[in-house]
């Protein structure tokens, strides 16, 4: 039978349409493997954003020039305005850190624990040398939302390259936490990337960040990574009602 040649030229096109349609999904571009990751990451720092303030144990553990630096401290944080209050646990029992966006000409307080007390309180710019002895970032940078929003800066710079391993673990402990742990990996060291290995930590039961991992580049094949930056949060406590008292000079609890 003789096929009408209208007729033949759409069976023509409803043949190959199925066959287009493929090609076309098929030329679509994948999703970076950090995409997910840096969506998840921004809803946990929205979670903490929303969070007028929390205290917590604060164990830092970071590489300063050359040097590796251990802290461990009990920190108070607002987010409106900023406020930041340190008490070092070990090492320098004592020391005291005081900071207030918006106050003391953006500058913060401290005092030194000891006999080092005698000198009294200093008044410091956050990225005074002095201030950053012991530091990789000023006060101003402190807390749980800024790490967050530290890491999703990351990410989303090496978003733009190809290169980038993503593990996702579910189960992962710290000490009685569980946690959802978010690992990002590159392994060959492109100029682009500044870091081996990433790591998010999110305890799995209220959606807040508590860990955050760096990790360098092994000097040589086979050798661990070294350790860059690991920022943990322990005994986070949301439900406290932080008042300017907890941020004032003049509180007879403190030392200043």
């Amino acid at each position: 039978m003789r096929i009408p040649r209208i007729q033949f030229c759409l069976l023509l096109c409803f043949i190959a349409a199925p066959s287009l349609v493929r090609a076309e999904e098929a030329d679509k571009p994948s999703e970076h493997p950090l995409a997910p990751a840096i969506r998840y990451a921004k809803s946990c720092l929205e979670k903490v954003e929303a969070m007028p303030g929390y205290t917590a144990t604060f164990y830092k553990k970071e590489v300063v020039g050359s040097t590796t630096v251990s802290h461990q401290m009990q920190i108070k944080i607002r987010h409106k305005p900023f406020s930041v209050y340190l008490h070092f646990d070990k090492p320098h029992t004592g020391r005291e850190v005081l900071y207030v966006e918006g106050q003391n000409d953006g500058k913060l307080v401290a005092h030194a624990a000891g006999l080092l007390s005698i000198a009294g309180s200093m008044e410091l710019a956050p990225t005074d040398p002095m201030a950053m002895s012991d530091n990789r970032y000023p006060i101003t940078m402190a807390g749980i939302a800024n790490m967050v929003r530290q890491t999703i800066k990351t990410w989303e710079e090496e978003a733009k390259y190809q290169g980038t391993e993503v593990k996702y673990f579910k189960d992962a402990k710290l000490g009685d936490m569980t946690c959802r742990v978010i690992e990002s990996t590159h392994p060959k060291p492109f100029r682009q990337f500044k870091n081996h290995k990433v790591r998010l930590w999110v305890d799995s039961a209220t959606g807040i960040p508590v860990r955050i991992q760096t990790f360098g580049f092994p000097r040589k094949a086979g050798a661990p990574a070294p350790i860059v930056e690991d920022y943990t949060f322990m005994n986070v406590k949301t439900d406290v009602r932080l008042s300017d008292a907890d941020f004032d000079r003049n509180n007879r609890k403190y030392s200043f």
